[in-house]
């Protein structure tokens, strides 16, 4: 397993769970990070914070921290 921010570009994933306390935890859940939730990384800007990911139809940028606390499971090319 391995943590969003360290995904590469174009690589997609499954979110495994979601880490964190309180106020972050629950804003994540709540912007749609939530476990079982595929996951793609679009961009990363140009110092490298923040990303932008894919995911249920829509773009969400994150900074890296945040998404540090997101594990997640990369996904064969066939899957």
């Amino acid at each position: 397993m391995v943590t969003l921010d360290r995904l590469p570009i174009g690589k997609k994933s499954v979110i495994q769970r979601v880490n964190g306390q309180g106020a972050l935890r629950r804003r994540l859940l709540d912007m749609g990070l939530t476990p079982h939730t595929r996951v793609m990384v679009r961009k990363v800007a140009p110092m490298g914070d923040p990303i932008e990911i894919y995911l249920r139809g829509y773009e969400l940028t994150l900074r890296l921290e945040d998404a540090g606390q997101i594990e997640v499971e990369p996904l064969t090319e066939e899957a």
